[in-house]
């Protein structure tokens, strides 16, 4: 029997503490949902995300950052025959569009993008006028012996 498509938004303070915050969620959630090496890549994309939007973005109003995931387990519907995970993290916006950079090998930051890119399939921006939203997807491999029962 596949399990349902599930979603979680969360609303967290636009502050470095908010990462920790965003990844005890995420882990919370979904430790007992997915293979846990897709669960580490998905809290490491979330927390790059996460402390991209602290850095470079500004607040949305109340001075908060939204984060957002959603597990489509394999078998959940026709084309995905893998656990798939999608984080979402939504702010203000900043001036620059989020972009991997080139930077040199002993630069201490900068490489935010550059991990996200290198763990999930794919990543992108969406804008609206309410701000952005930066959000990457990743995917791995059936592990049943880690499900909750539905």
């Amino acid at each position: 029997m596949a399990l349902a498509e599930r979603a979680w938004c969360v609303v967290i303070p636009h502050h470095p503490r908010g990462a920790r915050i965003a990844r005890q969620r995420l882990t919370t959630e979904l430790r007992n949902a997915v293979h846990p090496t897709l669960l580490a890549d998905a809290v490491a994309v979330l927390a790059e995300l996460v402390g991209n939007a602290v850095r470079h973005a500004t607040p949305l109003p109340g001075g908060v950052v939204r984060v957002a995931w959603r597990l489509r387990p394999a078998g959940s519907d026709q084309e995905v025959d893998r656990d798939t995970v999608e984080v979402r993290v939504t702010d203000g916006g900043a001036t620059e569009q989020p972009r991997i950079r080139a930077i040199a090998a002993d630069a201490i930051d900068g490489r935010g993008l550059s991990i996200v890119a290198a763990l999930s399939d794919r990543w992108g921006v969406d804008r609206d006028g309410l701000g952005q939203s930066v959000w990457a997807e990743l995917s791995g491999s059936l592990d049943h012996d880690r499900r909750e029962s539905p």
